[in-house]
């Protein structure tokens, strides 16, 4: 048994047949907005000689999944022998700074190095750690 054509100018070779594998031209071409389109992506293959149309061929069945879910990973341990923080967005003009820092520091020393582009704010300073709103905008 040979295989089957799938490819144009393939030999198709559904059944017997010796039809060679054709494609429908692309209708409603929008690629030039978002490539590449779903005309372009859809399948257009046929044959002429026994009517087979890839478009109604069934979907290929999907494997089972088996693995765990996706877990995100476990973010690196901050230092307290020096400023260290993390940071998330928190609205479009700041960012959140949260770490930890030497108990020896003072507010305004940990400040110079987590103040952002327009400055900032602690919303909480103290026992070694620190949340920072970060005027970035």
């Amino acid at each position: 048994m040979s295989e089957l054509g799938y490819c144009e100018g393939e030999v198709c070779a559904r059944d017997g047949c010796e039809g060679v594998i054709g494609e429908h031209k692309v209708e409603n071409c929008s690629c030039h907005i978002c490539p590449p389109c779903g005309a372009c992506t859809s399948p257009r293959g046929f044959c002429p000689t026994c009517g087979w149309e890839e478009s109604e061929d069934p979907a290929p069945p999907q494997p089972a999944y088996t693995g765990k879910p996706w877990k995100a990973p476990e973010p690196r341990p901050l230092d307290p022998t020096k400023v260290d923080w993390r940071y998330v967005p928190h609205t479009n003009f700041t960012m959140i700074k949260e770490g930890v820092y030497p108990l020896h520091m003072t507010a305004a020393e940990v400040e110079k190095e987590v103040r952002g582009t327009f400055g900032g704010r602690f919303e909480r300073f103290k026992d070694g750690h620190f949340k920072y709103i970060a005027y970035t905008d």
